[in-house]
């Protein structure tokens, strides 16, 4: 390339020069002609190159405004020097923009991923400014992921435990994570790392309130495990010890044999209830091929029912022969059906006073989902307790659910079996006026034969 300009700027030279000669010779002047010719060819090229880097110029000028992606794509297709300049530099561009591109979207994938994680990712510099902060983290941090970029960190989450944190985060600082109060509710675990050498910090925060929630359950659990069984134990125990020490009656022995049976009776009840709770989390969910007729299903629950009423009660139960109820069938485990239906029913005979009624119903909705229902006329429970009623052993009158001889966890089995047949239970109460519970089953779960 550079031969070919030097070969075409000597023979253009040589062309003006002996054109020059040419016309000096016929004006009488050969020598003068001669060098006027050469430097007009000199004027001519240097014109030339001038306007070639002149465009040259003004491209990259327009480039650096407007990007390659302007008006300004293409440099100057000029020959010569100032145009393979032009098209080499506009190639290099090319492949920078290539590559930026291509690591824009390695970064676009790497945010995408950060952001479809459940926890929080939080990049802070040196001056505690955020540089970027997922939603997660927004969330966690009561922030702007927008708004907040490049505020400092420490004005807006002001709790004193991460900010001490915070400024005090090294590579070996900050291991251990903290607990703290999220402003939308709720528990996050939060971890600071230091990375990069140059004061950057990493906030990786985590919503712990779930995991709270069951582990305080399970502490209860266990001291409601604990505490019930240790009061029929203790009262067993104190039976014992008085009939081995103390001479009783024929009469006073019966009195206390049977408060024994009776506290036997609690513990078994309770234990029974606890394994049922037990191989209900540990099995897997009933299947949808196995079949258990209605009809079966509500006579045994009926026959409990007036069975642990003692004729105290007024029942009314649906017509077996009624054609809402004949051939319908209910897919799922026999036993745990059973369970929930006579927890429910029992419920509603342990608080409902001597000579209430107790209505037993099923019913179809118009979304095809079937209704088991058992309506009382009971004591009623408050409407603040109605969201924690079907915790393990929350009880609203703890004394009067142990005179009634209830253990605190039927409607935690009840809600757990309902779940495990892809139901609900709702439930409906008010104070003085009686309670009413549903169990709501899938219309998937049920068929006609």
């Amino acid at each position: 390339m550079g031969m070919t300009r030097l070969v075409r700027a000597v023979l253009l030279m040589t062309a003006s020069a002996a054109l020059g000669y040419l016309l000096g010779y016929w004006a009488g002047y050969p020598l003068l002609g001669t060098w006027c010719g050469a430097a007009l060819a000199v004027v001519v090229q240097g014109a030339r190159e001038l306007l070639g880097a002149g465009r040259l110029i003004h491209w990259l000028q327009r480039m650096q405004e407007e990007g390659l992606g302007g008006g300004a794509a293409t440099a100057p297709r000029d020959r010569g020097l100032w145009g393979e300049l032009g098209y080499r530099v506009e190639r290099l561009l090319r492949q920078h923009q290539s590559a930026l591109i291509l690591e824009k979207a390695r970064l676009a994938d790497f945010l995408n991923a950060i952001e479809a994680s459940p926890n929080g990712v939080m990049l802070i510099n040196a001056d505690d400014q955020i540089v970027w902060c997922s939603r997660v983290s927004a969330q966690h941090f009561g922030l702007d992921p927008e708004r907040d970029l490049y505020q400092r960190v420490t004005n807006l989450v002001r709790n004193p435990v991460f900010v001490a944190t915070l400024q005090a985060a090294s590579p070996t600082d900050g291991a251990e994570p903290m607990s703290l109060l999220a402003p939308a509710g709720g528990v996050i675990s939060v971890l600071v790392r230091a990375y990069g050498g140059q004061g950057q910090r990493l906030v990786l925060s985590q919503d712990i309130t779930e995991r709270q929630r069951m582990e305080t359950m399970r502490r209860d659990f266990v001291a409601n495990v604990s505490h019930e069984i240790r009061t029929p134990l203790t009262v067993l125990a104190g039976f014992v010890e008085t009939m081995a020490s103390v001479p009783l009656p024929h009469d006073e022995q019966q009195k206390v044999l049977g408060l024994m049976s009776q506290q036997a009776q609690r513990m078994q009840s309770l234990v029974a209830d606890l394994l049922t709770l037990a191989q209900l989390e540990g099995s897997p969910r009933p299947t949808v091929d196995r079949w258990v007729p209605l009809v079966q299903l509500l006579q045994q629950v009926e026959v409990e029912a007036r069975g642990l009423s003692g004729g105290h009660h007024q029942f009314e139960f649906p017509d077996l022969a009624d054609s809402s109820v004949q051939g319908l069938e209910i897919a799922g485990h026999p036993s745990e059906l059973l369970s929930a239906l006579t927890n429910l029913v029992s419920n509603a005979v342990r608080y409902t006073p001597p000579a209430g009624r107790i209505s037993v119903t099923w019913h179809f909705q118009a979304d095809g989902r079937g209704v088991f229902g058992v309506k009382d006329t009971g004591i009623g429970i408050g409407r603040e307790h109605l969201p924690r009623l079907t915790e393990r052993f929350y009880r609203v009158d703890g004394s009067r659910s142990r005179e009634t001889g209830g253990t605190g966890l039927g409607l935690s089995i009840v809600k757990h079996v309902a779940q495990r047949h892809d139901g609900e239970l709702q439930l409906d109460s008010e104070l003085g006026k009686g309670s009413q519970f549903r169990l709501v089953l899938p219309a998937v779960r049920l068929r006609r034969v």
